[in-house]
This record gives structure tokens, C-alpha cells and sequence, in this order.
């Protein structure tokens, strides 16, 4: 059976944000009517509709959606959890890897939704700071633990490619709250997240 992929757009925004596509091939000199940029304009139409799709999204509610009780009072963490995202700054890709650690206090979550509010965050314009506080912030109004970790490691195509122009650089942000305030129990997630148990 042949591979199909389904995607939806809005017609209108498509058509909308392919005119200004368009508009930006001309002001920087290409030819529109070129063969190999033809469907440039929607193809990337398209594209920033998915890589901003955040927007239409509602973390909580997809924790919400997967929290279930729990007697379990443990650090959970979920690490090198894979983020690509768009500094708002140049709409240039920034990319790298988040660390997410909670202590429960009566609900866990499936999973596989932390990954998931990552990407809420991640698909909208972006600076790396308020993402990792986004996700700190969406993760301890919902399941209320005793504490949140969040840790992203992350490099800037907007520091790479134009700019300064380093191409080995990597940011790292962090965000505590609760348990992890407390010096043993951050330095006992930073220790985990650091160390190769697979």
C-alpha cells in the first residue's frame, strides 16, 4: 500500500502567507517564474503553518488529558527529549535537546505528553528562556508535583550561520521550582541527565 500523509491548512492563510512568500522571492531578485521556485511560495506557506502550530495548542489540556493517581513520590524524568523551534528574533532555527524531571504528589502523566507540551511551546516563535519556562510553568499548574526541572541545551542557526558566526556554541537554560530548589535534589537530577544509564 502506498504511503499517504495527511496535513491540513487553512486555505485562506495559505494563499494569504504565499502572496507575502512570494513577495520576499521578488525584493531579494529571483525570478518568481523560475521553475525550481514555482511552488516555493506555498511549500513554504505550508512549512510555517506546521512549524508554528503551537499557537493552536493547549498544553494543560493535553496533560490534563493523560493524568491519572498516583501514590508514586520519585523524580520522574524524561531526558534528551529532541525540540526544534524558530528564534522570534530572525525566524531562524534553533534546535537541541530538553531534560524535564518532576516529583508527583499524588498524579502522574503519561509520558509520552511531555514530549508533547515540549512541542506546543517549541512550534511558535521562540526565544529559548520563555520556552523553558513555559514548559517548567504548563507542568506545575497542571499536575501540582513538588517540584518541576527543566533543562534545554540548544544551538542558534541565528549564531551560526549570520552574526557571530560560531558554529560550536550551545545554550543551556534552567528552570526549578519546589523540590528542586533544594541544592541535593537539583544536583541529583543534574547528575542523572548528565549520565549515560541506557
Amino acid at each position: 500500500m502506498a504511503y499517504n500523509k495527511h496535513e491540513f491548512y487553512s486555505e485562506e492563510l495559505t494563499q494569504n502567507l504565499s502572496n507575502s512568500f512570494q513577495y520576499i522571492i521578488e525584493q531579494l531578485g529571483e525570478d518568481k517564474n523560475r521553475e525550481g521556485l514555482l511552488k516555493t511560495p506555498e511549500r513554504a506557506a505550508k512549512a510555517m503553518q506546521f512549524l508554528t502550530q503551537g499557537y493552536e495548542q493547549d498544553a494543560e489540556a493535553i496533560l490534563r488529558g493523560a493524568m491519572f493517581k498516583e501514590d508514586y513520590s520519585e523524580m520522574v524524568i524524561v531526558k534528551d527529549i529532541e525540540l526544534y523551534s524558530l528564534c522570534e528574533h530572525h525566524i531562524l532555527p534553533f534546535f537541541g535537546k530538553a531534560h524535564v524531571a518532576y516529583i508527583p504528589k499524588g498524579y502522574i502523566v503519561g509520558l509520552s505528553k511531555i514530549p508533547r507540551i515540549i512541542d506546543v511551546f517549541a512550534r511558535r516563535l521562540q526565544v529559548q528562556e520563555r520556552l523553558t519556562d513555559q514548559i517548567l510553568h504548563s507542568i506545575q499548574n497542571t499536575l501540582r508535583p513538588m517540584g518541576v526541572a527543566v533543562v534545554i541545551e540548544a544551538r542558534h542557526m541565528c549564531m551560526m550561520m549570520r552574526g557571530v558566526q560560531k558554529q560550536n556554541s550551545v545554550t543551556t537554560t534552567s528552570a526549578f521550582t519546589g523540590a528542586f530548589q533544594k541544592k541535593e535534589t537539583r544536583n541529583e537530577f543534574l547528575n542523572l541527565i548528565g549520565s549515560k544509564l541506557h
